[in-house]
């Protein structure tokens, strides 16, 4: 066989598996997982959420009001992951 009439069968022979995989990918069914449904949990009252819109409605008087801080303390260690850091109990002496 000449060099070019073998090199045309291998081209032909290229493109035919080609479209052969391209229909086949094409005609296959993918197969839907099923999705668990989504448990969302909900707290009855997040009174976080009431504290900040109090200060939110309270606008720049808010950067005077402790209890505000409090609340802009506990939603950064709310959102830092971090555990709120409780006083230590009073050791009573004398006893």
């Amino acid at each position: 066989m000449d060099g070019k009439v073998l090199a045309r069968l291998g081209a032909v022979v290229f493109v035919a598996v080609a479209i052969t995989a391209t229909v086949i990918e094409l005609t296959r069914k993918e197969a839907v997982p099923v999705a668990a449904p989504a448990l969302v949990l909900r707290p009855e009252a997040d009174h976080l959420q009431e504290r900040q819109r109090r200060c939110q409605q309270l606008g720049v008087k808010a950067a005077d009001d402790a209890e505000c801080l409090r609340v802009w303390a506990e939603t950064r260690d709310r959102f830092l992951g971090r555990t709120p850091v409780r006083p230590a109990p009073r050791i009573q002496e004398g006893r």
